[in-house]
């Protein structure tokens, strides 16, 4: 009876997962039926290594909407859950030496990169791996503990504590350096990689628990003309001027992807980021999207003041011109290390954002935006 038992529950799950009623038609700003989603940026990532199975546990027990698995491909073209192509930052893998030879330099957004890279390693290989957390301020009592994850892993964990807790757990995967997989791999390569993966899992529906991000634009619109998933263009610039304005012009030799899409970049389109904060940009955007995420100074920015002090500017019209044109805006990255916006208070940084209107955000300390939630509906 126990086979049939598992795949009873799987079954159960699927379902569970595919027919999400809190997320159908969510194209406005909260309301009091529909909060903004807490999502757990790469896992509980303030506690844990990040992308991690357990980290991903415990954003859910922490109440997590979602839970986001940034993918990157293996050699032998598994999707696994990294941060980054490279693998240093986040693994224990440069005290390994049966992997000292597969240190390398590659081209990445236009940088020269120096790092053991996910794309030389089998997924075998990859799972001899262990992870650590990337943050030197944050505990490292669980460092080289716990395995690299699949995206199959990830949508399967999801399954289970959609089941346990009785509340779905959406995923929100990024496809991370979609153009420079695909110069390895071929044209689209990573996004049939994940396509596959979705409808492997009963999740390429459009009222699935799923966003697809990404900092590129071509992939979305390839997912786009393939699934119904819904998808999010995500935005960057390279710093804010002293003024708060936002600078796109990103120095020679570092990541060209901080101020403009890199697939723009490469096909010779000027544009930068900051054509997404316009009409026609957002206008452009839901042509293949169904959200926008930007970092958060796109939303509320901040001046420095010749004596240092920071002084915050009020909201920008990027959540209503987004909401004008039926997207979503799910900002990053609420880190109470990054006292910018809190002054040392994340929870006034929580309810600034929620008052903009936010449909969601990103977190690495899930409990304390769960927390912030529940005290601005008070």
């Amino acid at each position: 009876m126990k086979p049939l038992k598992h795949t009873l529950l799987l079954l159960i799950a699927i379902i569970s997962f595919t027919s999400c009623d809190f997320l159908d038609d969510y194209t406005g700003g909260p309301t009091p039926d529909k909060k903004p989603l807490i999502i757990a940026h790469r896992g509980a990532q303030s506690l844990l290594p990040e992308h991690t199975l357990q980290g991903y546990v415990k954003a859910i027990e922490l109440g997590a909407d979602f839970i986001e698995p940034d993918l990157v491909l293996t050699k032998d073209g598994h999707l696994v859950v990294r941060h980054e192509p490279m693998l240093s930052g986040t693994t224990n893998v440069a005290d390994l030496p049966e992997f000292a030879n597969l240190k390398t330099t590659k081209e990445l957004d236009g940088k020269m990169v120096t790092d053991w890279f996910a794309i030389d390693f089998t997924l075998a290989q990859i799972k001899t791996l262990k992870a650590r957390q990337a943050f030197g301020s944050r505990p490292k009592d669980f460092d080289d503990q716990f395995d690299i994850p699949t995206f199959e892993e990830v949508i399967l964990l999801a399954k289970k504590q959609s089941i346990k807790g009785g509340k779905t757990i959406g995923i929100y995967p990024e496809i991370k350096h979609p153009l420079f997989h695909n110069n390895f791999f071929g044209t689209h390569v990573m996004e049939n990689k994940l396509l596959y993966t979705l409808k492997k899992a009963g999740l390429n529906l459009k009222n699935a628990p799923v966003f697809v991000q990404c900092f590129e634009v071509e992939p979305l619109q390839y997912i786009n003309s393939k699934s119904p998933v819904k998808l999010v263009q995500l935005i960057s610039t390279y710093n804010i001027n002293k003024d708060g304005s936002l600078d796109y012009n990103v120095p020679s030799g570092d990541f060209i992807s901080y101020g403009s899409p890199f697939d723009f970049y490469s096909n010779g389109d000027s544009r930068t980021y900051e054509f997404f904060t316009t009409e026609e940009g957002m206008k452009f955007t839901a042509t293949y999207a169904d959200g926008i995420g930007p970092w958060k100074p796109f939303i509320i920015s901040y001046k420095t003041e010749e004596s240092g002090e920071l002084t915050l500017l009020p909201a920008t019209d990027f959540i209503s011109l987004a909401h004008k044109n039926n997207l979503l805006v799910h900002p990053y990255t609420f880190r109470n290390e990054n006292t910018q916006w809190s002054g040392g208070n994340p929870e006034r940084e929580y309810h600034l954002f929620f008052d903009a209107g936010v449909d969601g955000l990103f977190t690495d300390y899930t409990d304390e935006a769960v927390k912030a939630l529940e005290t601005w509906r008070d």
